[in-house]
């Protein structure tokens, strides 16, 4: 990680015009531009509370904050490695003419992505205050798996994007992939619903949970997870992460002959 922080400061101008590239791309020839980032989620949200609630959070107190905040950590997740997967074969025509770390371009997509995550972010505390939660300093600790997170998604990227190259097919067999994790983490129904089956113990091999839950716990019931929780955050992140930059480290040189 040490390794990239440094090359993104060598190259933090071609970096920091990416970044703007990437951001400014997506809202192209958009009226609302960016104000899309914040409602498109709001909107998704409403959604799910009105077919959910009735089903699952009839007998919950604060579940469209539940709901919004799984469903803002799966969202990040969710499209951030997504534009991230396709980074490398996107960019194919500067990769190939100009000698520039090839992850700039993947971090790149992860950062335009994570702008409009923490914009959600700010509405999702709106929200809470509307709902009549107090916030406590505590929440200053969500620091902790937002960073997290975001390390997930940078290891997350740096295997996709390396598979896309090699294998095409990647991108669907991802897109069934995702819609599995999305039921497989309690972004909508709530955990007690495994209370007693091997599911529960299952659900702690989801990272995304573990977010999902820390978030939760400070914001709705301010409470601290333990620091087996912390671990357990930080783990997860650092395997993947680790995983994904010996691929890229493997892999790297053999990307110019696929692109």
């Amino acid at each position: 990680m040490q390794l990239i922080l440094e090359k993104i400061k060598k190259y933090k101008f071609v970096f920091s015009e990416l970044v703007k590239r990437d951001f400014k791309k997506r809202y192209k020839r958009s009226v609302l531009g960016v104000l899309w980032s914040m409602l498109a989620p709001l909107f998704q949200l409403m959604v799910m509370t009105f077919v959910f609630k009735r089903v699952f959070g009839r007998q919950m107190e604060h579940y469209t904050i539940y709901l919004f905040a799984g469903q803002l950590v799966f969202s990040y997740f969710k499209e951030a490695t997504n534009t991230g997967m396709s980074s490398i074969i996107s960019n194919s025509g500067i990769i190939t003419k100009v000698n520039t770390p090839k992850y700039l371009f993947l971090i790149s997509k992860i950062m335009a992505a994570s702008i409009n995550f923490l914009l959600t972010f700010i509405i999702f505390f709106v929200f809470a205050l509307a709902d009549k939660i107090k916030l406590t300093w505590k929440v200053v600790t969500l620091i902790y798996p937002v960073v997290c997170l975001f390390l997930l998604i940078v290891g997350a990227g740096l295997i996709l994007s390396a598979l896309f190259v090699f294998f095409k097919d990647i991108q669907y067999l991802y897109d069934i992939f995702t819609l599995a994790l999305m039921y497989f983490t309690p972004i909508f129904y709530e955990v007690s619903i495994f209370e007693g089956s091997i599911a529960l113990k299952l659900l702690n091999l989801n990272p995304l949970y573990l977010y999902i839950d820390y978030i939760r716990q400070v914001v709705l019931y301010q409470q601290i997870p333990s620091l087996t929780f912390h671990l357990m955050c930080l783990l997860y992140a650092l395997v993947l992460l680790r995983i994904g930059m010996g691929m890229y480290k493997k892999y790297n040189y053999m990307f110019l002959y696929y692109l």
